[in-house]
């Protein structure tokens, strides 16, 4: 079963992309910024989020390191 059908699986992709994206965005901001709409637009709008909700993403990275630590 491949990661996106678990729920979990489907969180920690959404969080490693919030993260990229917002770590991108603070590097190389033309590459995120020239791209608002369309497809592409997606992770700009995820880097605004991990911007934005920078402590609850925090916490949601720390709870989910935490998970897959005990679980695994």
């Amino acid at each position: 079963m491949t990661a996106i059908f678990k729920f979990d699986g489907l969180l920690l992709i959404l969080l490693l992309l919030i993260c990229t994206c917002t770590y991108i965005r603070a590097q190389f901001p033309a590459l995120l910024d020239r791209n608002k709409h369309g497809f592409l637009g997606a992770f700009w709008k995820m880097a605004r989020v991990g911007e934005r909700l920078s402590p609850y993403v925090a916490a949601a990275c720390l709870a989910m390191a935490i998970k897959v630590l005990v679980h695994n």
